[in-house]
C-alpha cells in the first residue's frame, strides 16, 4: 500500500514537473519569437525605407494626356520646371512606368483604353488626376460623351485641381505623391493580392 501510495506521488510529482519544463520551453519560444519578429519587423522597415527612397527618386509617369491639359503636363518638364533633376522621366510604356498622369478630358470611348493601361502597370501604382476635367468633367460634365471623373475608372491618389492646372500644381501633386511612397509597406504587399 505504502510503494503505491509512493508510486503514485512520484508519478505525479514527475508529471507537474514534466508540465512545467513544457510551460517554461512554451514561454521561451514565445520570447525568442518576439525578439526574432521585432527583429525582423525593423529589418522590414528599414527595407520599405530604402526601397521607397528608390522609387521616389527616380518616378516614371505614363504620358496620357488627352486635352489641353496634357500641354501643362508637357511643360512641366521643359527648362523652367525640369523634372528631370527629381528623377522624373516619362514613359510611352505602360509596363515601365510607376504613376499615370491622367491630363485632360476622358471621353467613355476612351475609358477602356485608359483601363487597359492602368491594368499593365506593375504594382505598385499612383494615379494623378489633373485638371478639373479627368478631376469630374469640368466644363464638358454633362455632356453624353464624357467620365464624369476618371475615379470612375481607375483608382485617383491625387487630384490637381484648375482649368488647366499650372506646371506648379502638377510639382506639388508629384510631391504628394512622393510623400505618400515614403508610408507605402512594399514588403507586406503579399496580401493584397
Amino acid at each position: 500500500m505504502a510503494d503505491s501510495l509512493t508510486n503514485s506521488i512520484t508519478t505525479d510529482t514527475l508529471s507537474a514537473q514534466a508540465d512545467k519544463a513544457k510551460a517554461n520551453l512554451f514561454i521561451s519560444a514565445i520570447k525568442w519569437n518576439q525578439r526574432w519578429s521585432s527583429w525582423l519587423l525593423i529589418v522590414r522597415t528599414k527595407v520599405d525605407q530604402l526601397i521607397n527612397w528608390e522609387r521616389q527618386g527616380s518616378l516614371w509617369p505614363l504620358a496620357f494626356g488627352l486635352a489641353c491639359c496634357g500641354v501643362e503636363m508637357m511643360s512641366a518638364s521643359m527648362p523652367r520646371y525640369d523634372q528631370d533633376r527629381l528623377g522624373i522621366i516619362f514613359r510611352a510604356s505602360p509596363r515601365q512606368a510607376d504613376v499615370m498622369i491622367v491630363a485632360g478630358t476622358v471621353t467613355n470611348k476612351m475609358g477602356p483604353a485608359l483601363r487597359l493601361l492602368y491594368d499593365q502597370m506593375p504594382d505598385p501604382k499612383w494615379v494623378i488626376s489633373m485638371g478639373s476635367c479627368a478631376n469630374g468633367g469640368g466644363y464638358y460634365h454633362y455632356s453624353y460623351s464624357v467620365v464624369r471623373g476618371v475615379d470612375r475608372l481607375v483608382p485617383v491618389d491625387i487630384y490637381v485641381p484648375g482649368c488647366p492646372p499650372t506646371p506648379e500644381a502638377l510639382l506639388y501633386g508629384i510631391f504628394l505623391i512622393q510623400k505618400k511612397m515614403r508610408r507605402t509597406h512594399t514588403t507586406r504587399m503579399w496580401y493584397r493580392r
